[in-house]
Parts: structure tokens; sequence; C-alpha cells
């Protein structure tokens, strides 16, 4: 009689590391969801009986944060189906790099959920034109566009066929000028950054945990706050295993 073959286990991403995975979670969690810098990742870790150094923190974000970015931006897909991000507010922040400052083009939805981030030099139409023709080609048409006073905007969009859709007001961009901050303080933690491509890599890994841990506590009591919290943080532990 043949015999059946053994199910192989799966090969664990963390294999070649001597430090355990959840280690390895808390210290992207922690250096990309809060304003810390990796010395103060470092440190913190240090008081909880965790000896690494900084340099290793930042391999492990560089190496497992797109991984578990991946992770968020599925579930998230697959949970949402077919829901529906009927209002968009767009804006554009610059960032040092280098002392060169470039352009930080970000699309959020009714809700605060950061859409799409895209990085120029410039913050012309065709940078615009773009970054929209990314975001709608992701996640569809919305029904209304917030956006600031920037010609650009209107000059895209009307090369688009929406320019019907777009809303200037004095407050109504507020969403995704408040959805800048935690990511200002963030960049004020790390002195600014260096490369185009690690810029575009941490506002993509920023922008999903950001995502994750989004639990709109104004809108909700406090036990519902602490469950949904609690859930959040019971589904980073299983990312990437």
């Amino acid at each position: 009689m043949r015999r059946m073959p053994r199910p192989r286990k799966p090969i664990s991403l963390f294999r070649y590391f001597n430090s355990s995975p959840e280690v390895i979670r808390l210290v992207v969690l922690m250096y990309v969801r809060f304003p810390l810098s990796l010395r103060n990742v470092e440190d913190l870790l240090f008081e909880r009986g965790i000896d690494i150094c900084h340099e290793t923190a930042r391999m492990w974000w560089n190496r497992f944060g797109p991984m578990f970015a991946g992770d968020i931006r599925r579930q998230r897909v697959n949970r949402m189906g077919g829901f529906r991000h009927w209002r968009w507010h767009m804006d554009e922040m610059y960032v040092k790099l280098n002392g060169e400052m470039v352009y930080l083009w970000r699309a959020v939805d009714h809700k605060g959920e950061i859409l799409e981030s895209y990085i120029t030099k410039t913050r012309d139409k065709d940078a615009a034109l773009t970054f929209m023709k990314k975001a709608l080609k992701r996640h569809g048409s919305p029904d209304k566009i917030n956006t600031d006073g920037l010609r650009s905007y209107r000059v895209a969009m009307k090369d688009l066929g929406n320019a019907d859709k777009q809303e200037v007001g004095r407050w109504a961009n507020n969403r995704v000028e408040n959805s800048h901050l935690p990511f200002r303080r963030l960049e004020r933690a790390m002195q600014r950054f260096r490369r185009m491509k690690t810029l575009k890599k941490f506002a993509s890994v920023h922008a999903n945990v950001h995502n994750h841990f989004n639990l709109e506590r104004h809108l909700f009591d406090r036990q519902t706050y602490k469950a949904r919290r609690s859930a959040a943080l019971a589904e980073w532990q299983i990312f990437a295993s």
C-alpha cells in the first residue's frame, strides 16, 4: 500500500531571526504607529527586558512593514466588499527630502480611511492627474470630491470629465487635513527622510497601519471602543504568520 506524503508545514517568514514573531510585530507597530524614533523604540523595549539595537528595528520595519501592510490591505478589501467611498477628500502636503521639497498627495474617504498616497516632486496638473487616475482606478468613482483651492485639481478633474463633482470650501477638507497630523508627528520623530524609496515605503505602510487602528473612538462608548481595539490588536498578531 502506497503511503500518502505528509503535508508540508508552512515556512515561517521569521525562521532566520533569533527574536520571536511577537517581538518583531511589536517593533514594527511601535515605530510605524507612534511618533517614536528608532532609538526610542530600542529604549522602550529595553525597559521590557528586550535588548535589540535600533539598527535591528530599522531592518525589521523595512523587511516586514510592507508584508504586514499587504495583509491589512487584503483583509480590509475582503471585509469591506462592496462598501462605497461616496465622498473623497484630497489634499497635498509638503515633505522635506534631503532639504528638497516633495509633495505627498492623499485621498481620504468620508470615514477617514486613507484610500491612496502618491509622492511627486511637483504640484502641477500632471501630478494631480496621475494621482487621481491612480485613485479612481483602484477605488472607483465617488459622488463628491472635496479639494482645496489648488488649480491643478480643477484642471485635472476637467480632463477626467468629473469637474461637476468637485467641492471647495473653507472647512470642507478638514477630514484630510487632520489625517496629515499623525504622519507629521512621525516625520519629526524620524528627523525627516533621506531617500525617495524610503519615503514611499513608509507612506504606504503607515497608511495601512493607520487604517487598521482607525477605530473612530469618538463615535462609540468606552466598552465598544475597548472591544474594537482588542480585536484590532489580536488581528495584528496573526499578520504574516
